[in-house]
């Protein structure tokens, strides 16, 4: 069974055979820790280094990559168009799901399925920045799935070792990209590593003056434990610039528990608890917080082309989105393919489902930073 297929399989078991939400609600967390965590003891990968990431190869996408630059995708329909100033910094989410008894703790580069499914992510989320400037999305020894379901110390320092390389391949981009303005985005384990790297490299620094809009997708993010530690604020509105974006998807009716559980297990990157503090939810349609758009407002979806998901249309006013209690939520669940998480999480279509609207939304901030610059 390809890698990919994995995750969505397990978990669709795991909800028919424990029968009930409520047993769920109980017994979902253990049930996904048994299948899904790595039994191995954590061991330390051969780590990439600022310097190693002068390598082209090291790299899914950078603007001296040409023929395997998944960035580069566009859908049918999208020209393709000179791109803008920006150096776009992008995180890839979470690829790496092999079976929990042959699991590494980390990914190893070698891995194919691993490695396809990243560059996938890079074609369907880092194609949205590529009409305002060149992305560069670095390989990196990802956290297994598992890293993320697990409590342990083995989870602790996967999910370290994975950020330490995202902050060695961002000094390189620094290298690389010593002046004008900068794009942050990342997805998932990506959007995590971009907070831990917002907090260490970006906030107090004079790069924080470049950057236009920094896209944490996928990822809870609290306005009160999260924010004030990563160096810009969230974004209030479409017109802002040097600002923070952040939504979860679901459809209705909405299954946060996990997620909820997830927000409260982690500690805020100001050292202090997340529980029950207000999260970030931007409305990718209309750029602003907390705000509702109708369907006819949303320019363009990646969908399946006849159920075929390896062949990705834009489709528009697709659906519409509605921010409540911190989650994005799209109404009626739509049909973008088999990777649906269990309680109508739309985790894997977060870029997917807005992705023209990302588009549009990357192009006006960063024509308002450069008014202001």
């Amino acid at each position: 069974m390809p890698a990919r297929k994995f995750l969505y399989v397990v978990a669709v078991l795991i909800v028919l055979t424990v029968g009930s939400a409520m047993a769920y609600r109980m017994w979902g967390q253990r049930m996904l820790s048994s299948v899904m965590v790595p039994t191995a003891r954590f061991s330390e990968p051969n780590r990439i280094s600022a310097e190693d990431y002068a390598n082209r190869d090291l790299w899914m996408a950078r603007p001296d990559i040409s023929s395997t630059n998944s960035a580069l995708w566009l859908p049918k329909g999208v020209k393709a168009s000179q791109p803008g100033p920006a150096a776009i910094f992008y995180v890839h989410p979470t690829s790496y799901m092999a079976p929990f008894n042959l699991a590494r703790w980390n990914a190893s580069l070698e891995d194919e399925e691993a490695e396809d499914m990243a560059r996938r992510f890079v074609a369907s989320q880092a194609s949205a920045f590529t009409s305002v400037g060149q992305v560069w999305a670095p390989r990196y020894h990802q956290a297994h799935f598992g890293a993320f379901i697990g409590k342990g110390e083995n989870s602790k320092q996967a999910i370290n070792a994975a950020y330490v390389e995202v902050e060695a391949a961002f000094s390189a981009f620094l290298t690389a990209n010593p002046a004008g303005p900068i794009i942050l985005a990342g997805h998932s384990q990506g959007a995590l590593h971009l907070m831990q790297l917002m907090k260490k490299a970006v906030a107090g620094k004079p790069v924080a003056q470049r950057i236009v809009a920094s896209y944490i997708v996928g990822w809870p993010v609290s306005l009160t434990a999260d924010i004030p530690a990563l160096g810009l604020g969230a974004c209030k509105s479409a017109e802002q610039s040097g600002c923070i974006l952040s939504w979860q998807s679901f459809a209705e009716p909405a299954g946060t528990t996990l997620v909820n559980d997830a927000y409260g297990h982690y500690p805020g990157m100001t050292g202090k608890k997340r529980a029950g503090t207000p999260m970030l939810c931007t409305n990718p349609i209309t750029g602003a917080p907390d705000t509702s758009a109708p369907a006819t407002a949303n320019l363009g979806t990646l969908a399946p082309t006849d159920g075929d998901e390896e062949n990705l249309r834009l489709v528009k006013s697709a659906v519409g989105a509605r921010c409540k209690d911190g989650f994005l939520l799209i109404g009626e669940p739509p049909q973008l393919g088999t990777f649906v998480m269990p309680g109508n999480n739309y985790h894997v279509y977060d870029y997917a489902l807005f992705w023209a609207n990302i588009r549009a939304d990357a192009e006006k901030r960063l024509t308002t930073f450069l008014q202001q610059q």
